[in-house]
């Protein structure tokens, strides 16, 4: 996994979405990106991932693109592309630029899994691996999984927390990822307008799903190349 970058913020946080229940974490820096009016400053490249390239704007966006908010010196790790397999080599090279920018905390934005729940708000928690103080609930019993689990098993040697929120469906979630917005800002005091906020997350939602959509099709579309050829 290349590590691409073209300016070095000092000592920013770190916030991380990646493709997991309810594309949470996906859609919430996708949302933090455009508060924040955030500016692209790298990228994650391997030939690896899904050669999938997003157009917004008349511009490329990368399936791992590293945006920055000077602002509130943070820096945003948001990916577009399912990341089945290369877990750990993205572990791997968000810890190097947590390094290159010695990093003051490195934030994953996750779904986590509750079949049961229904109309109810859901619940967010946190985990971290810092002695923080925060009014969100300690999450003490579950299972991490994927990049940020990852990061989960390396948080003894880096600054890791974990922001969680509820959700119980595999496909793109706005109220969950409204709810880790929501938390996010208790956290780090953002002073995010929130009437807005599940309008957006909606509309957000029907971006990543229409994504989501065309990568299942073009994949299929391969897998179907393929098998005719082998025929």
């Amino acid at each position: 996994m290349k590590l691409v970058l073209i300016s070095k913020p000092k000592k920013p946080i770190v916030i991380c979405g990646f493709p997991g229940f309810g594309f949470v974490g996906t859609i919430s820096t996708e949302f933090l990106i455009s508060h924040l009016n955030a500016k692209s400053i790298g990228y994650f490249s391997s030939s690896e991932l899904s050669p999938i390239a997003a157009i917004h704007q008349g511009k490329i966006i990368q399936p791992i693109e590293i945006y920055y908010d000077k602002k509130s010196n943070i820096v945003i790790v948001h990916a577009l592309t399912q990341v089945n397999g290369k877990e750990w080599d993205i572990a791997l090279a968000i810890e190097e630029l947590s390094k290159q920018l010695n990093a003051k905390e490195i934030i994953c934005l996750e779904g986590i899994g509750n079949p049961s729940l229904t109309e109810q708000e859901p619940r967010s928690f946190i985990f971290s691996g810092k002695d923080k103080k925060s009014k969100l609930t300690k999450l003490t019993e579950g299972i991490v999984m994927g990049v940020t689990g990852a990061l989960v098993l390396k948080s003894n040697s880096l600054p890791i927390t974990c922001i969680f929120a509820e959700t119980n469906t595999a496909t793109p979630d706005s109220r969950a990822s409204a709810k880790i917005i929501e938390s996010l800002d208790n956290y780090l005091g953002l002073k995010i307008p929130y009437e807005p906020l599940l309008k957006k997350a909606q509309q957000f939602e029907s971006k990543i799903k229409g994504i989501v959509d065309k990568t299942k099709k073009v994949k299929e579309q391969q897998e179907e190349k393929g098998t005719y050829y082998m025929g």
